[in-house]
């Protein structure tokens, strides 16, 4: 039990919050994710498949935009634990049933992902005991922090730091250090909590719990029971994080955002701090109020979530779900997953539909030739970039929403022009800011389609979401112009957001004039939102995409706190 606090203990949260503000320090994001890549050690390594990301496409000749195809699995990098790693399904009637077993990454709440970062220092721990054996983070660590702080409950996300991830994680063979060496017992494993240390945690009310090791399991064989003991009261978990010792011991917000796979066990995921200045306070209490609303798609594969493309055999690589390990004590298989990088709700980076380097006239579809001209004639250069997915900070995809709701432009193409997609112009921002006052910089700018949410539909109805609007038997969703890209970049910008499956729209060339637009200003998208028409006025949006190397799109999770 934690013990009483004396008041200028009590205060110390306060003083926190406070004494960065005194100071004019500005509040700055922390990544704390480890870099998803081949030659990393970046998925288990005990049987589970391996990362792979497969470039299908490349700006030139044969393709206006980069492509690229992911083999992922949820145990791969910085990853999200629900409780559904441990608890089995009530309806099973299994020794871990309970209703916990129904938490997985689609259906867990959104502010279980994190709270105020509280830092429990265990470095001393690390590699204090023989090959193959874990030092164990016991309850009177835990009690030391409590009586140096305060008492840990519930909003708060405990995080224990040892460095591990920090000291080992390397590209292979020198990898093998960070996994298969324990997991062979040529090396000390990584230091993590005890059943009795996770049972305590979760009973006092904390529901995230995170280790820069690589999974919360001791080894060599207390992994489960340490899972089981936070899990059975609905607590979730965050493994592999990285670089916790830029974070102070408190106040700081915390956060892991992870694909909404549907029956997911577990997520790949991009863990992330907030630090200094007011906004960390202002977040960290939504989530002790459980103001989070989740702005996500789900990722299934019965939901339209993949382009398809014109006609016939222009399709991206469907979302696919594959089986490959049984689990009894669960009911269920381990599985990973094949997709294009732009499933679902997915961030797309400065280089989606830009070059690393310029290309010669004739390196360029004969389409995209013709539109050049009169593009940069209007824009200025297209540029080139080679700001893939790793390389866009996290600041960048977060901050305060202004919702621009675009619903009155549906309807209102005539059937005779269809494929189009209705146009959002700079009068209509600049309608918006007549009423609203203007937009400021930094601001997520998020269009309210409706379309999402008026048709991902499964199975049959699945066509009436991408397909349909493609092939102009409907009208596409509405969709930005570069003209619109350039003034929202010129009102300092930087993050666009739209419930539709993409700011371009259905018709090739606005598509990529917008997308060239985006990219030439160093802007990004966030592409198949739902649920924005539930954002309040005032709003602070979070959306992180796994930290894939070289990737030109990829999933992720996007939330907003008020």
């Amino acid at each position: 039990m934690p013990i009483r606090r004396p008041l200028l203990v009590a205060l110390a949260p306060l003083v926190a919050l406070v004494a960065p503000l005194a100071r004019g320090e500005e509040s700055r994001f922390v990544d704390l994710s480890l870099l998803v890549a081949p030659g990393y050690p970046c998925t288990w390594a005990e049987g589970f498949p391996e990362f792979r990301l497969e470039p299908v496409a490349r700006v030139g000749r044969g393709s206006d935009y980069n492509v690229d195809t992911l083999h992922i699995d949820g145990n791969t990098g910085t990853q999200l634990d629900v409780p559904a790693h441990s608890v089995a399904r009530p309806e099973l009637g299994l020794p871990h049933s309970s209703p916990m077993g129904n938490l997985f990454t689609d259906t867990v709440e959104p502010w279980k992902f994190g709270g105020e970062a509280c830092v429990i220092d265990v470095a001393d721990l690390l590699d204090s005991l023989p090959p193959g054996t874990s030092p164990l983070v016991t309850p009177e660590r835990v009690r030391d922090w409590e009586r140096a702080h305060r008492p840990l409950g519930f909003g708060d996300a405990v995080l224990f730091r040892s460095g591990y991830a920090d000291r080992y994680y390397r590209p292979l063979p020198e990898g093998r250090r960070f996994l298969c060496d324990p997991l062979e017992r040529k090396a000390p494993a990584w230091p993590d909590p005890s059943p009795e240390t996770m049972d305590a945690l979760a009973s006092q009310g904390v529901m995230h719990i995170g280790t820069d090791s690589p999974t919360m399991g001791p080894m060599p064989e207390l992994g489960e029971p340490v899972h089981f003991a936070a899990m059975k009261y609905g607590a979730t978990f965050t493994e592999g994080a990285a670089g916790l010792d830029r974070l102070p011991e408190e106040g700081a917000f915390y956060c892991i955002l992870s694909p909404k796979h549907e029956g997911g066990p577990y997520g790949e995921g991009r863990a992330f701090a907030v630090v200094g200045g007011t906004l960390p306070g202002r977040l960290i209490e939504s989530v002790r109020g459980k103001r989070v609303i989740d702005l996500s798609v789900v990722m299934s594969p019965d939901l339209p979530l993949t382009w398809p493309g014109v006609g016939v055999g222009r399709h991206r690589q469907r979302y696919a779900r594959v089986d490959f390990l049984w689990s009894d004590n669960l009911g269920l298989y381990h599985h990973g997953h094949v997709f294009d990088s732009h499933a679902g709700t997915h961030l797309v980076p400065p280089s989606w539909a830009l070059p690393p380097q310029p290309l010669p006239a004739g390196a360029m579809t004969p389409e995209a030739r013709g539109w050049l001209e009169e593009y940069e004639r209007d824009f200025g250069p297209r540029g080139t970039s080679d700001v893939t997915v790793e390389k866009v900070p996290l600041g960048q995809t977060c901050g305060p929403v202004r919702v621009i709701d675009v619903r009155d432009l549906v309807g209102s193409v005539p059937r005779a022009e269809w494929p189009a997609s209705p146009a959002i112009t700079p009068e209509v921002i600049e309608r918006h800011e007549a009423a609203r006052g203007r937009i400021a910089p930094g601001t997520v700018v998020i269009f309210l389609t409706g379309h999402v949410d008026r048709t991902f539909r499964p199975r049959r109805e699945a066509a009436e979401c991408l397909a349909n609007p493609l092939n102009g038997r409907s009208e596409g969703w509405p969709a930005a112009t570069p003209a619109t890209v350039a003034l929202l970049a010129d009102r300092g910008v930087r993050c666009v957001g739209i419930d539709a499956p993409t700011l371009g729209g259905v018709d090739p060339r606005g598509a990529l004039t917008t997308y060239w637009a985006l990219g030439s200003r160093g802007m990004v998208a966030v592409e198949f939102l739902a649920n924005v028409a539930a954002l309040p006025e005032e709003a602070y949006f979070l959306f992180a995409p796994v930290k894939i190397e070289g990737a030109h799109g990829a999933p992720g999770r996007a939330i907003a706190l008020h």
